[in-house]
C-alpha cells in the first residue's frame, strides 16, 4: 500500500497527444533503445523521444535509419543485445516492416510497436482503417487495440511486462488522426516499481553465436509450436498484468475485453478501438429509444480470449462493427467473432477514415447492410 501511495504522489497529468502519450510510456518504460522512420499519423511518436532524449529526459540511443525495414532489423538486434526497444510506424511503413515483423516473432524478441492505423493505398489516404495492422495477424505479434489516450499509455507500460515474460513481440494500434493526433489530459503515471530495468543476458562477444542460422524442418516445426503455444498461453500473462497494473496505479484498464450494459443486453454490439468508444454512446441512444443493446470492446485481438467472449456472449444476438475489410470475406473482426460464435450480423463502417459518429452506428445497424 505505501509503495502505491508514493507512485500515486508522483502521478502527473498531462495534455497529450496519443502519440505522445506513447513516446511518454515508452521513457517511463525505460526504453534504451527506439529506431524510426516517419510516415503519417505516426510520425510525431519519434519526434516527441527524439526531442525527450535531446532534453535528457530519456535515456535512450535513437538511431534514425532508412526505412521502416531497417527500424524493425535495427529494433531486433538491440534486443537481441539485452536492450529494450520501441519504434513507431503505420500503414504502407508496417507494410515494408512485414519480412521482419516474422523475423522478430521466430526470433522471440520482446519488441515493443505503436501503430497509428491508417489506410493502405493506393489511392492515396492518411486517415484512419484498422485494415493495415489487422492484415499482420498471422506473423505472431500480440495486437491491442486503445480507444483512447489514457489506454495508450496504460497499454505500452503493460506491453512490455507481458512481451518480457512471453518473449513475442507487440504491437499497441490505435486510429491514426481521430487518436493520434487529437489531445486529452492524461495521467502519466511513473512506472518505478511497475517496470525495471530490463534484465538479460544479452550478447556475449567472448563466445560468438550465431542468429538467424538455418533450421532443419524437425527443429523449425518444434520453434513454430512453441510460438504458438506461447501465444495461447499469453492470456493467462495478460490477466495477471492487468491486474498488477490496477493495483500498482489504482487505474483499471483492460486488456482482455470490455462489456458495457451486457448483463440484461439482447443485442450486442462488438467493435474495437475508436469504434467501440463512439459504440458505446450508440448503445446509451439505443437504451433511450427502449432497446436492450450492450457493447463487447474487444481489446486484445491477438492472442483473442475466445473463452471469455463465448461467455460473455451467450444467448445474445450480435451485430460486428468493422473498420477493416478482407476483400472477398468481409469485416476482419467479424470473420474472427463468427470463428467464435458461429453466424453473426456484420457492419462495416468508416473506412479511410470516413467519421463514425454514434448516429452512424445506430442507422447503419438499423438498416443491417454489410456497408454505409
Amino acid at each position: 500500500m505505501f509503495e502505491v501511495l508514493e507512485h500515486r504522489e508522483k502521478l502527473q497529468t498531462k495534455i497529450l497527444t496519443g502519440n505522445e502519450a506513447s513516446a511518454y510510456a515508452a521513457m517511463n518504460a525505460k526504453v534504451r533503445f527506439v529506431a524510426g522512420y516517419p510516415i503519417t499519423p505516426a510520425t510525431s511518436v519519434i519526434e516527441t523521444i527524439s526531442k525527450l532524449i535531446d532534453e535528457g529526459k530519456m535515456k535512450a540511443r535513437f538511431v534514425a535509419v532508412e526505412s521502416e525495414h531497417s527500424a524493425m532489423s535495427a529494433c531486433v538486434g538491440a534486443s537481441y543485445a539485452g536492450l529494450r526497444t520501441f519504434t513507431a510506424t503505420s500503414s504502407h511503413g508496417l507494410a515494408y516492416m512485414h519480412e521482419m515483423l516474422h523475423f522478430a516473432v521466430n526470433a522471440r524478441t520482446p519488441v515493443v510497436m505503436a501503430v497509428a492505423n491508417r489506410a493502405i493505398g493506393p489511392g492515396w489516404n492518411i486517415w484512419s482503417d484498422l485494415s493495415d495492422s489487422l492484415s499482420q495477424r498471422d506473423t505472431g505479434w500480440l495486437q491491442f487495440y486503445c480507444s483512447d489516450i489514457q489506454e495508450i499509455y496504460d497499454t505500452i507500460a503493460m506491453a512490455y511486462r507481458i512481451a518480457e515474460q512471453v518473449m513475442l513481440p507487440v504491437m499497441v494500434c490505435y486510429d491514426g488522426f481521430v487518436l493520434s493526433h487529437s489531445t486529452k489530459p492524461i495521467e502519466v503515471t511513473p512506472l518505478d516499481g511497475f517496470i525495471e530495468e530490463r534484465d538479460a543476458e544479452g550478447i556475449d562477444f567472448d563466445n560468438p553465436t550465431t542468429f538467424g542460422n538455418i533450421s532443419p524442418p524437425e527443429s523449425y516445426f518444434s520453434l513454430r509450436k512453441a510460438i504458438h503455444k506461447a501465444v495461447e498461453g499469453s492470456l493467462d500473462v495478460i490477466g495477471c498484468i492487468e491486474q498488477e497494473f490496477l493495483e500498482y496505479s489504482n487505474r483499471y484498464t483492460p486488456m482482455l475485453c470490455e462489456g458495457y450494459f451486457l448483463d440484461d443486453a439482447e443485442k450486442v454490439m462488438v467493435s474495437m478501438g475508436a469504434v467501440a468508444s463512439e459504440a458505446r454512446v450508440a448503445v446509451d441512444l439505443l437504451r433511450d429509444e427502449g432497446e436492450k443493446w450492450g457493447l463487447l470492446k474487444v481489446k486484445s485481438f491477438k492472442p483473442l480470449p475466445k473463452k471469455i467472449i463465448k461467455a460473455m456472449l451467450s444467448g445474445k444476438e450480435v451485430f460486428v462493427i468493422d473498420r477493416s475489410l478482407s476483400p472477398g470475406t468481409g469485416g476482419i473482426l467479424h470473420h474472427e467473432m463468427s470463428s467464435i460464435l458461429g453466424d453473426v450480423n456484420s457492419a462495416i463502417l468508416g473506412l479511410g477514415g470516413v467519421d463514425v459518429t454514434a448516429e452512424a452506428i445506430v442507422g447503419s445497424l438499423k438498416r443491417l447492410r454489410g456497408f454505409t
